[in-house]
């Protein structure tokens, strides 16, 4: 399913128009600077848990060391901060049937 599919179904079910429902949308689900309340949160290092669908976090991942595939060169990989979602036990439940 893409976002126009998503608004589709969204406007349909909530009853509004899919204009409206694909604001909605962008104003949860959107990753660029300042939208999105999800990428807000994150941002600010909180949380995002939605109680039975899942937790949107950021964890951070030290420094180490790796190898270049192609030359097989040792290479110092930096440390990153990356998002991470962990599904909620309800939605794990409806995906494993």
């Amino acid at each position: 399913m893409n976002k126009t599919e998503m608004a589709m179904k969204l406007a349909k079910k909530a009853g509004v128009s899919q204009g409206k429902a694909a604001e909605i949308i962008d104003t949860i689900f959107s990753a660029q600077s300042r939208n999105g309340l999800i990428a807000i949160a994150l941002d600010a290092g909180e949380k995002v848990t939605i109680p039975g669908f899942g937790t949107f976090a950021t964890k951070q991942r030290g420094a180490r060391l790796g190898r270049n595939p192609a030359t097989g060169a040792t290479i110092q990989i930096p440390a990153k901060k990356y998002v991470h979602f962990k599904p909620g036990k309800t939605l794990r439940e409806r995906v494993e049937k």
